[in-house]
């Protein structure tokens, strides 16, 4: 096979002693081999089976669990594998991609044998992302010729990219740090996304107004990302200090001498002593609040004991308790005697989370098709799920869907010129640009092809950079295209949609709420919110199904039965007000409340709504 582009890598077969060996040579050799061959680009683009990746991950890590779990830990006892899970399992993903992906190319499946790597590349590089903060790491592929034994004498951990990356503190500018004297406060709350503010900001003020003094810890490190609100809604607001987040701190304990120890992935020996030392990269050049270093978690706990220890709270109330922060959380959670809540911000699939684990006591999902999730995810041994719908949505039924629509007429016609009759929201992800691409083309192909005068407006994901968009906004011919400012978003401006397009942001069950028809869009086997599956959505795989679709909205949407979205989300404006009432509860009655705790005298819901036990 002849590369596809300039420069990189590919593989080519030799031999050692008449045995099948694979070396990474630069791609301009290529031209001239003899032999099988193959670019390097194009085994990353290769297509894997799933189920196949799922397992050997998942081997993967018990392997990893058992062989290093406990080599470092914080000092309140979290070992490091039990808090850096979700980067860990990210990166050992890219891991057994690449091995599957080998054995999928036929000629190496034919003979498979040892890899040399090529002399001087880093062995743990960083993706493309249009995400603002998240690091995307993942191994090279003389990354993978190293933790199956290739000899790497002269090989860097870290690749240029990395290397070169400017070492600034991420932490906040302007930090408010705790007061010595804050004094006693019923319920300790963590943010450090958009999405968790808006999403426990309405359960902190329904807990003000029943007496509940709160603290919401503001624990952003990118200033978009940052909570806004504070005394007003009847809570305290304060920031990390500036110096808690660091981006390098040496991951002590992780560097070990090579080893017997492997696990084996399809036929590969993956030597563990170096893949441990690998990891290792992620633990001491991560930053910020969404990958902390290790030296970073470590002084993150001493700072939540003292808080707690200060405040003593009888609940720490989380919107995401699986990555570090949060599982760092639960953990001093625990050990303060807290009750751990944690409320979910956003929707969930089977495969929608890098780790299917939750650490928190309580657990309140959206809709009932989250309790099974909820269920099986529960790692508390006394956690139950209850099905108390978003805090976030109780506002959707005070919008002003005129005031919406008028902002997206403004921002795909200017100046007063005549804006598009049809307008279509697309609600981003934080996806690589090359899969940007591919769901913008899809979709804006589709509205080309689609009856009616349609435009575009592109709802960026609160993490995404406001140039991951500028091509698409270039484009000299199709519909017309604007771009939301990113601090409105799509749940800004959806309101005001005839159609809101989305591979699985959580917007588009906003969106069917409102009743505004959704597409849920990506090629086949594109994950998705499954919105389809209860009358909800329209899945469209191509450009002619989002063209269909969008034709047929002329004809007005079909009702949808209350069944039909409660599965999704149950809906009925109060949800911050019945999460806070089942923390106060539990709070007089205890952890290990009796039945009382989920029967609320008066309550609109059936007592199904107000929780069920995994135990």
């Amino acid at each position: 096979m002849s590369p596809r582009t300039a420069g990189g890598l590919g593989l080519v077969r030799s031999s050692n002693a008449g045995k099948p060996t694979w070396t990474l040579v630069g791609t301009g050799a290529l031209t001239h081999a003899r032999t099988d061959h193959i670019h390097t680009t194009d085994l990353d683009a290769t297509v894997v089976d799933k189920q196949l990746l799922r397992s050997g991950v998942e081997d993967v890590m018990e392997a990893v669990d058992r062989y290093s779990a406990k080599w470092a830990a914080t000092p309140g006892g979290a070992d490091w594998l039990h808090v850096q899970h979700v980067p860990v399992r990210r990166f050992v993903a890219e891991i057994v991609r690449k091995l599957l992906a080998l054995n999928s190319w036929a000629p190496f499946a034919s003979a498979p044998g040892p890899l040399i790597l090529a002399p001087y590349e880093g062995l743990v590089g960083l993706r493309s992302s249009s995400s603002r903060e998240y690091l995307a790491y993942t191994v090279t592929w003389s990354g993978v010729a190293y933790v199956l034994g290739a000899a790497a004498p002269h090989n860097p951990p870290r690749s240029t990219q990395l290397r070169n990356r400017a070492r600034t503190s991420t932490a906040n500018t302007e930090p408010s740090p705790l007061p010595s004297d804050l004094g006693r406060q019923d319920v300790l709350a963590l943010s450090w996304t958009s999405r968790h503010a808006a999403t426990l900001t309405p359960v902190l003020g329904e807990l003000a107004r029943g007496g509940q003094r709160s603290l919401l810890l503001d624990i952003a490190t990118d200033a978009a990302e940052r909570c806004s609100a504070g005394p007003a809604m009847g809570f305290e607001l304060r920031s990390a200090p500036s110096d808690l987040f660091t981006v390098s701190g040496t991951a002590e304990g992780l560097h070990r001498p090579d080893d017997e120890h492997v696990v084996q992935v399809e036929g590969h020996g993956v030597q563990l002593a170096r893949l441990v030392r690998l990891l290792s990269v992620l633990l001491e050049t991560s930053g910020g609040c969404t990958q902390p270093s290790w030296r970073t978690v470590v002084r993150a706990e001493s700072w939540l004991d003292d808080i707690l220890s200060t405040t003593r709270p009888h609940t720490v109330l989380l919107s995401n308790d699986t990555s570090p922060l949060g599982v760092l959380a639960a953990h001093a959670a625990e050990r303060h005697g807290a009750n751990s809540v944690h409320v979910q911000h956003g929707a969930w699939t089977a495969e929608s989370v890098a780790w299917p684990a939750l650490h928190s006591r309580d657990i309140i999902v959206m809709g009932e098709r989250d309790l099974a999730l909820g269920r099986g995810w529960a790692r508390h041994p006394e956690a139950e799920v209850h099905v108390l719908g978003q805090p976030r949505f109780d506002v959707l039924a005070s919008l002003s869907r005129q005031a919406q629509r008028r902002y997206l007429e403004k921002l795909l016609a200017p100046g007063g010129r005549r804006a598009p009759t049809r307008i279509a929201v697309w609600a981003c992800q934080p996806f690589n640009p090359d899969h940007l691409k591919s769901h913008a083309d899809l979709l804006l192909d589709g509205l080309a092809e689609a009856d009616g005068d349609w435009g575009l407006v592109i709802a960026p994901h609160p993490a995404q950079g406001a140039d991951a968009f500028t091509a698409l906004v270039k484009r000299d011919a199709g519909p017309p295209i604007a771009v939301a400012d990113p601090r409105v978003g799509a749940r800004g401006c959806l309101a005001g949609a005839d159609v809101l397009a989305s591979a699985y942001s959580t917007c588009g069950i906003e969106a069917a709420l409102l009743g505004i028809p959704v597409l849920e869009i990506g090629p086949p086997g594109e994950r998705t919110l499954g919105l389809t599956g209860h009358g909800l959505a329209t899945r469209c795989e191509a450009a002619g199904e989002v063209a269909e679709a969008l034709s047929g909205l002329r004809a007005g949407p079909a009702p949808i039965p209350r069944a039909a979205l409660d599965a999704v989300c149950r809906w009925r404006g109060d949800s911050a007000t019945r999460i806070a009432r089942l923390i106060t509860d539990r709070a007089t009655s205890g952890p290990r409340a009796d039945d009382s705790t989920h029967h609320h005298p008066g309550a609109a819901a059936s007592p199904k709504d107000e929780g069920a036990s995994v135990r």
